[in-house]
């Protein structure tokens, strides 16, 4: 069996190139006195594939973590604003952040008041558990019952390099808060 295959794959090896013979070959003579004068092997020229090795850059599908956001009941904090003359409408106003690295926690703490302009202000922290290459899209929200106003949403914390939170100001700390927002009324305090 085995000289079976070893026929075969020799076969095959020997089909796949081009094989020309340039020269005749002669068998050395043999004297009965042991003197023999040197023969030559004949010489072939082989020509068989040429091979590059390199890489290319293609699109291609590669697997992405997607984390699926799941509906659940849980209390949401609920402000009642009641100003005179207004309309009230309800709405939820919602503070997200895109983080990398380590699992942060994002809390509204905080919504302040000046005229027709609402201040959400959150806290993004850190908690400690590593991510490794993996990105964590977190949020938290409060639900209001007011007249239609402004809302501006300030991050106290460090901003996370990605492109989702350009949508917010971030502060260092509370201390570096604007003048105007600093003026406010807090209607809401965690």
């Amino acid at each position: 069996m085995k000289e079976v295959l070893f026929v075969v794959a020799a076969a095959l090896v020997f089909q796949s190139c081009d094989i020309n013979k340039k020269e005749e070959g002669e068998l050395p003579e043999v004297d009965i006195d042991v003197d023999a004068e040197a023969g030559e092997l004949p010489e072939y020229d082989v020509n068989w594939a040429d091979i590059d090795v390199g890489t290319k850059t293609r699109m291609v599908e590669i697997p992405k973590v997607v984390v699926v956001m799941e509906e659940e009941e849980v209390e949401v904090p609920y402000i009642d604003v009641d100003m005179p003359g207004e309309d009230s409408e309800e709405r939820t106003l919602v503070v997200e952040a895109e983080v990398s690295g380590k699992e942060h926690e994002l809390e509204i703490q905080e919504i302040r008041a000046n005229n027709r302009m609402l201040y959400v202000i959150s806290t993004l922290e850190a908690t400690g558990q590593d991510l490794g290459d993996q990105t964590m899209r977190i949020q938290d929200q409060v639900d209001l019952n007011a007249p239609d106003l402004n809302v501006k949403h300030v991050i106290v914390g460090k901003k996370a390099d990605r492109v989702f939170n350009n949508q917010y100001t971030y502060a260092n700390t509370m201390n570096d808060l604007d003048a105007e927002i600093k003026d406010a009324k807090v209607i809401y305090s965690r």
